[in-house]
């Protein structure tokens, strides 16, 4: 399999385009103004008389050929870079989803910044360390949406984990054997290897029975491994309204709601399945033993197509805008008598 593939290095750069038409306008009514004080002095009809060498085209072209050197010299440092070669690659790993907990009581601050940013880190770092695993990612509230099917990119992974927040299930709640079973649909029917579900939750589940969703898993040969988050003491759920906070959740009666971790839950979900549970503590909030668990279990062999070689182009481009500066510099803004029978300005 063989076909190219254009990225650029530097996006950040590409602000700089703006500067064009800023340089054009500010050439425009440098001309215009130019214009006026020759008015002052003689016709334009009478101009050509008096200043016969007077060309109108020539500083429009040099002016061009300055604006194109200079967006030579901004793609050149964006840096494009084409992909010219790519291969497949046979990789060895095991299938890994993670069912991240995006309800509101994820945003209790017992945790710091808070449970569900903590828990993005985490997840960051596992596909950071899943050296040949495959990574998928499920949020689920009320219910379950897939948000990263089963992928060795991890930097479409981490750029999608950055956007998941608690708006990204519209359903409100917690149905933590909605997330299982929606990750069990996820997996492959075909896969030889194992296959592995990471729940990352606070463990509060109200809308229906996490156990049972477990036991499913278990039948089909699927560990799933959960860690919880949050304290025993529990912490009350911050409402943000245009990023400020505006008070803490309240229930019917007007009493603040305490969202508390509950560990019996995560613990009997890792029970039926195989796998581990895990306290969330210290700055990986053990998902580092997780993965190492993860690394001891059967793996199974995919394969994936990768590029292999990008080659910088900014060069190319760096010459261009050497070239264009040249031949600006080669045009005078006044004709010239040489070539001035050749009537090409």
């Amino acid at each position: 399999m063989f076909y190219k593939m254009l990225i650029f290095e530097n996006t950040d750069y590409f602000w700089l385009f703006w500067f064009i038409p800023v340089l054009i306008i500010i050439f425009i009514v440098g001309r215009y103004i130019s214009g006026l004080n020759l008015k002052k002095f003689c016709s334009k009809d009478l101009s050509s008389y008096i200043i016969p060498s007077l060309s109108n085209f020539r500083p429009w072209l040099k002016h061009i050929l300055l604006l194109l050197a200079f967006s030579s010299i901004i793609i050149a440092i964006i840096n494009p870079k084409i992909g010219s070669r790519t291969e497949t690659a046979t990789r060895e790993g095991v299938d890994i989803i993670v069912a991240l907990d995006v309800s509101r009581s994820m945003l209790a601050e017992d945790v710091r910044p808070n449970r569900l940013e903590r828990s993005k880190m985490v997840v960051s770092r596992l596909i950071d360390n899943a050296e040949g695993h495959r990574i998928g990612i499920v949020a689920f509230a009320g219910n379950a949406v897939m948000q990263v099917p089963l992928t060795t990119d991890k930097f479409a992974a981490k750029m999608i984990l950055r956007t998941i927040n608690t708006n990204t299930v519209s359903v409100q709640g917690t149905a933590i054997g909605s997330a299982i079973e929606r990750a069990i649909k996820s997996f492959s029917e075909s896969s030889n290897g194992t296959q592995v579900i990471i729940v990352i939750s606070d463990g509060e589940n109200h809308l229906d029975c996490p156990v049972t969703s477990a036991k499913k898993a278990n039948e089909k040969d699927i560990v799933i491994h959960t860690i919880g988050v949050g304290s025993e003491e529990g912490a009350p759920i911050p409402l943000y309204k245009n990023g400020e906070m505006k008070g803490f959740l309240r229930d019917n009666q007007g009493n603040t709601v305490i969202t508390r971790y509950d560990e019996l839950t995560l613990r009997q979900i890792a029970e039926n399945a195989k796998g581990m549970f895990v306290r969330g503590s210290g700055a990986d909030l053990g998902i580092d033993s997780v993965l190492e668990n993860i690394n001891e279990m059967q793996k199974q062999t995919f394969e994936e197509i990768k590029f292999t070689e990008y080659e910088s182009k900014y060069y190319f481009f760096i010459a261009l805008a050497l070239l264009f500066i040249f031949i600006e510099m080669l045009i005078y803004e006044r004709k010239n008598k040489y070539l001035e029978k050749f009537k090409l300005f």
